[in-house]
């Protein structure tokens, strides 16, 4: 009986990695996949090798709070099957409507509702949880706006990350011994810019690991279940799986409902993402990539419109300020090489004022409903089923 629920908890576990995969290589990856610095291939490659990093170092912390933390008993592998099949239907769900996942949130939320249903809830646990979801979307925002507003506009004029004709890299073959040489087309700025996309890339593989192979791995990591090696391992070819297949899909589209913006843009916005939640993971809160993700967009976003006005009007919509005009999809506009850059407080210029807008507001009032509806359904849902069921727990 244990063998044939460990078999359906795998399978499940399995299900769960695999959509993680699809939906975090593409925002892993997908800016990178659209400058041609790397194939679809070669992106889910590295990403299946930085998340098993990931998964096994970091998101052990997030594995723990799961599997210990939330509630005051240990996860059995019974109510760990159960959890992993609300984190598919939270899946399911959000597929259907066609955004990213909050899928650290649903697991919680699943693991919460058992808690509830058999007064074994860690409130303390849950609160501190909590609080964290209401920061990082602020904390990430604020960063954004920070990048924004004063720092990727400086960068842009000096920096152009473009990929020319031809392979990167080549062999001369004149010396006795081959060396590896700059490609007929590429320049230096380019082989250097190019390693610091794939770096910054495999930073956020290595993030997603942390903060997503827990939540497939977690719930059968127990006594009568997995070893934390095994499940990660399970977890991280789940996830890899994923980013080969439906990932691909994913890759071409990603970023087109909430932005479209310049690779640069992007860097920016994986490296504050990455960054706090692989902080948060370090520290044991599951945390969502996407909430970081969308709300730094949205604050570079911000921030770079703001400029034609002072720090304090653009927060307080100072009456004196609305002579000036502040457009959000300043973002996408690109300087001049050597263009340069209007001070805070002065005009920019047609293009910035005239660009497309940075992101769909229905798009990101979508992403932050699901960031509220997600882990409310698997907290109910379970706690209707562990109330009916107790024995399951």
């Amino acid at each position: 009986m244990v063998e044939t629920l460990l078999l359906v908890g795998v399978v499940a576990s399995i299900f769960v990695g695999f959509n993680i995969g699809g939906s975090s290589t593409g925002i892993t990856w997908g800016p990178s996949v659209g400058a041609g610095i790397v194939t679809k291939t070669t992106a889910a490659a590295i990403m299946t090798v930085f998340v098993f990093l990931g998964g096994i170092t970091v998101g052990q912390e997030v594995m723990g709070t799961l599997s210990e933390d939330i509630i005051t008993v240990d996860l059995t592998l019974s109510a760990g099957v159960a959890v992993l099949f609300f984190i598919g239907l939270g899946i399911l769900v959000a597929n259907i409507f066609g955004v990213p996942v909050p899928t650290s949130m649903t697991t919680v939320g699943a693991i919460a509702g058992l808690g509830l249903a058999t007064g074994t809830l860690n409130y303390v646990m849950i609160a501190e949880i909590i609080s964290w979801w209401v920061v990082t979307p602020i904390f990430g925002f604020w960063i954004g706006g920070i990048i924004g507003r004063y720092i990727y506009p400086w960068v842009n004029q000096r920096i152009d990350i473009k990929s020319s004709d031809g392979p990167l890299l080549s062999l001369d073959r004149q010396g006795a011994v081959p060396k590896p040489a700059l490609g007929p087309n590429t320049t230096t700025q380019e082989l250097v810019t190019t390693v610091v996309v794939l770096i910054i890339g495999c930073y956020m593989a290595f993030s997603a690991g942390a903060s997503n192979v827990p939540n497939a791995a977690a719930p059968l990591v127990g006594e009568t279940g997995l070893e934390v090696t095994e499940a990660v391992i399970i977890a991280t070819v789940a996830i890899g799986l994923g980013g080969f297949t439906i990932a691909r899909r994913t890759m071409d589209s990603v970023g087109g409902e909430l932005s479209d913006i310049p690779l640069l843009a992007a860097l920016f916005v994986m490296v504050t993402a990455s960054t706090i939640t692989t902080t948060l993971s370090y520290i044991g809160i599951p945390i969502s990539l996407v909430m970081a993700t969308v709300m730094t967009i949205v604050g570079i976003g911000w921030g770079r419109a703001t400029r034609p006005v002072t720090f304090r009007e653009a927060v307080t919509r100072d009456s004196d300020a609305q002579n000036r005009e502040i457009e959000l999809g300043a973002i996408v506009a690109e300087e001049q090489e050597g263009e340069q850059t209007p001070a805070i407080g002065e005009e920019e210029s047609e293009e910035v004022l005239n660009a497309a807008d940075l992101f769909n507001p229905r798009a990101v009032i979508k992403y932050i409903s699901m960031w509220i509806i997600g882990p409310s359904m698997s907290t109910l849902l379970a706690y209707g089923f562990f109330t009916l069921l107790p024995g399951v727990a």
